[in-house]
């Protein structure tokens, strides 16, 4: 094995929402990458009705059928999201036309935000498998640098191999874009598939060590076009057909602390 190093970083504010490619980001023990999946669009009868909507901000870890997310909602992946953490505004574009700003802040800015996707995914149509498919009102919830909401409750980051990129491409004889993975780190220096090695081991990564916990089971989100918001290929039987497995990537958790980078 060659020296790993690390060629693509992504942090996720919303979950379900569009990559943040980043240059540099800090691993903390037992959180993960502050920032990341840090809100969620919750669907609105989730919320313990006990509660008040400010109280529902900050709520705990649930499981991801209590979100919208793209691999039910196909149609999100066709929207340009983008979160500034330094103003807390999320800003929303379709084919490069804005559609809205909102502070994340304040009450009304979530409500516009709830309201946006609540009426977007009114207009869509979401997989037969989806959780709501009468499409409940969403809330947004999650708090920047607080809260997480990853597949998993077990704090994690995910990553992939270039050279597992190159090889799909090769096998599905076009290009196959790493955002359908939805990873935080790909990295160079492994042959393709060679991160499943990994698993088991610590890795170190600039002055962070992480380690590897287990192979990522996928789902239809891989199959969306993260452009167009499109099922496009067919990933999912590509896999099983050649591997006989439908995964790609890993799992790892943060031993220790530290910052990572991109290295050129």
């Amino acid at each position: 094995m060659n020296q790993i190093s690390i060629r693509q970083l992504f942090t996720y504010p919303i979950k379900g929402l569009t990559p943040q490619p980043q240059k540099s980001v800090y691993l903390k023990q037992g959180h993960g990458i502050p920032g990341d999946r840090a809100f969620a669009l919750m669907y609105e009868d989730c919320t313990n009705p006990e509660n008040s909507q400010t109280n529902n901000i900050n709520i705990p870890w649930m499981k991801k059928q209590n979100f919208a997310m793209q691999n039910d909602w196909a149609g999100l992946a066709a929207l340009d999201c983008s979160y500034n953490p330094s103003t807390g505004d999320l800003t929303i574009k379709h084919q490069q036309v804005k559609l809205l700003t909102a502070d994340t802040n304040t009450s009304q800015g979530r409500d516009l935000i709830d309201s946006f996707f609540t009426g977007y995914l009114a207009a869509i149509s979401p997989s037969k498998t989806a959780r709501h498919p009468q499409k409940s009102p969403l809330r947004l919830v999650g708090e920047y640098n607080t809260t997480r909401y990853p597949d998993r409750e077990a704090v994690h980051i995910s990553l992939i191999s270039q050279a597992t990129l190159n090889h799909l491409t090769e096998l599905a004889g076009q290009y196959i874009d790493v955002r359908r993975f939805r990873p935080n780190i790909v990295i160079d220096g492994v042959e393709a598939w060679e991160e499943f090695n990994l698993v088991g081991q610590e890795l170190q990564l600039g002055s962070s060590r992480i380690a590897i916990a287990s192979r990522i089971n996928r789902c239809l989100n891989i199959e969306v076009n993260p452009e167009t918001g499109q099922r496009d290929i067919p990933l999912l039987s590509l896999l099983q057909n050649n591997f006989q497995h439908v995964q790609t990537g890993v799992l790892a958790t943060v031993v220790v602390e530290g910052e990572i980078a991109i290295v050129k």
